[in-house]
């Protein structure tokens, strides 16, 4: 493996390896998550209720970037799976408060669980000074794609 980071290195070859990483993880991360008993689309959407308490339907949409279409359908699952349930907002009927269920929360605590022992695997051999500087330059990379992001959008507001 050592010999692998003494040859010359295209962005390429760094892109590839960010990818195949990604694709790992997530690949990983499903394996383990299955064992929840709540689907991947859902299981995402139970984490960001359980991040923000009492929310509603359109504040989920807004903080995960989806459709509120999306968010009503995947609720609608969770509610009928007894995960979530919805409360009428006292000072807007028109919204609903998602709470989580104390079945949801075992779910929650399993996958905290879950996303712990797979952090520990994956960082395992890293010292804090090996995290640090990897931190440094995803957040750079981020940066970089956000900057892309943007461009992107500016040029389809031009057209």
């Amino acid at each position: 493996m050592a010999d692998d980071c003494i040859k010359e290195i295209t962005y390429k070859d760094i892109a590839y390896q960010m990818i195949n990483i990604a694709v790992k993880h997530r690949r990983i991360m499903l394996n383990y998550l299955d064992e929840t008993g709540v689907y991947q689309g859902q299981h995402r959407l139970l984490m960001e209720i359980s991040r923000n308490p009492n929310a509603s339907q359109n504040d989920i949409a807004r903080q995960m970037d989806i459709s509120a279409a999306t968010v009503a359908v995947a609720l609608k699952k969770l509610e009928s799976g007894g995960y979530i349930s919805k409360e009428v907002d006292e000072e807007d009927n028109r919204l609903n408060k998602i709470t989580i269920t104390e079945k949801g929360n075992k779910v929650v605590e399993q996958s905290k669980q879950i996303f712990e022992m797979i952090e520990r695997k994956l960082f395992k051999g890293f010292s804090e000074e090996d995290r640090h500087a990897l931190y440094c330059l995803l957040k750079r990379l981020d940066s970089n794609l956000t900057n892309m992001e943007n461009e992107i959008k500016l040029e389809k507001e031009r057209a």
